[in-house]
């Protein structure tokens, strides 16, 4: 839609104001179903959640240029859809990181997939302009896309799986490396437990130790296989425990705890401008360099979360400011930006990969919560940027100067309250 709204524009007259609510209407849709697509995903599995999602945003892919013709507030309405559509995608493919990768390797994980989405952009910008200057216009734009979609989803529903135990050409030693540090986490499968006041066992009231023994004499009472003796458990334990279906996302537990808080805000202030450019291919180097961090130079994952997250915030910010203030050519501005956003990748490391370090049975449904006050941002920053656009006569640098503000705001906070630790099993 970047590219396609320009050629739009000459056909219909659309002002900067009209192209900014045109942009972010489809974060309006994208962020109603972030949460409920993780929670899904956590619940029943990535595969069906994510193809399910793929068959929405192609459909409204597909009716776009229709809508466009008949008029604007269908355009509107159809990017909406297309956003509900697309909002499942990302706490999905969370969730089936959490379920396919082993817990060393999830920074890589993350940055390859969010990089990919990155150089998919930067492919796809090339094709859309060279669509939409060819003979059949821009409508063609969506139709190309839309028969992709088609393609991926039949791939995806012929060869995806929720579970790596669910597919069958996986061989035992990869599944046996992919469940290692999965298998502490089996025996609570079906039953968890919280403290009703809202504050969960951790290290601040529990020692690893005690929660291995508090952990062991549960199973030992319990049938791990048989739920049905979870009423009479509930009677007998203490009456500070209550047990919970894992498959049930503990909404008020999640919203309590400062480690999720950190993600929700950091993901919001990230978000206010969405750039991408030269995020891509770093992006992928920006996992490696972490996973290594972490497991080969023995550096904390709480130290390699805050130091990416302030390498993201600072280096974009400052590449930013410098491309407005100090560029003197068009092509000066061209690669500052590029360093800039080229560095702003290592948010893939810190504030998208957070969740599966706190709760990697639910990261799909904070994930979900994250890119909603992601898509909120979204929403805000479009709009408002094509409004100030407007009325300071296309100046773009208040824009940049808003941006470094709220990766600042965001980074504070998620230097102050990230968590390294699972906090709910």
């Amino acid at each position: 839609m970047a590219i396609a709204i320009v050629y739009m524009t000459l056909d219909f007259g659309y002002t900067s104001t009209v192209q900014g609510v045109i942009l972010s209407s489809f974060f309006f849709g994208y962020l109603t179903t972030q949460v409920l697509g993780g929670a899904l995903s956590d619940k029943y599995g990535g595969k069906s959640v994510l193809g399910v999602s793929a068959i929405l945003w192609t459909l409204f892919t597909f009716l776009t240029p229709i809508s466009a013709k008949i008029g604007l507030e269908y355009l509107l309405l159809c990017r909406i859809l297309l956003g509900v559509g697309e909002g499942v995608c990302f706490p999905s493919v969370n969730s089936l990181i959490a379920a396919w990768f082993p817990i060393e390797e999830s920074s890589k994980a993350v940055s390859a997939i969010v990089s990919s989405a990155y150089i998919g952009i930067v492919i796809a910008l090339p094709i859309a302009t060279w669509l939409g200057s060819g003979p059949f216009g821009w409508p063609s734009i969506f139709w190309t896309f839309g028969f992709i979609g088609i393609f991926w989803s039949i791939l995806w529903q012929i060869y995806g799986k929720s579970n790596p135990n669910e597919y069958s050409g996986i061989s035992q030693k990869e599944l046996d490396i992919i469940l290692k540090d999965k298998q502490k986490n089996k025996s609570s499968e079906n039953l968890s437990y919280r403290i009703e006041t809202g504050e969960m066992i951790n290290e601040s009231t529990m020692n690893e130790n005690d929660n291995v023994t508090l952990d062991t004499s549960l199973n030992n009472f319990v049938n791990e296989d048989n739920n049905e003796f979870g009423s009479e458990v509930d009677a007998l334990l203490p009456k500070k425990f209550v047990l919970s279906n894992s498959k049930n996302v503990p909404w008020k537990f999640i919203l309590s705890r400062r480690e999720v808080w950190a993600i929700l805000i950091a993901q919001f202030c990230n978000s206010f401008v969405l750039p991408y450019a030269t995020q891509g291919t770093v992006g992928i180097i920006a996992g490696i360099i972490c996973d290594y961090s972490i497991n080969k130079l023995n550096i904390s994952v709480l130290t390699v979360r805050r130091g990416a997250q302030i390498i993201g915030a600072a280096g974009t910010s400052i590449f930013l400011l410098c491309a407005a203030y100090l560029a003197q050519t068009p092509m000066q501005g061209i690669v500052l930006i590029s360093i800039g956003t080229a560095l702003n990748s290592f948010f893939t490391c810190s504030v998208h990969v957070s969740q599966l370090d706190i709760a990697p049975k639910y990261a799909g449904a904070i994930y979900g919560l994250g890119h909603t006050s992601a898509g909120i941002a979204a929403v805000l920053g479009v709009t408002f940027t094509g409004w100030i656009l407007d009325i300071l006569n296309r100046n773009w640098n208040i824009v940049w100067i808003l941006v470094t503000t709220f990766y600042s705001i965001g980074s504070i906070f998620f230097v102050s309250w990230v968590g390294h630790k699972v906090i709910i099993d």
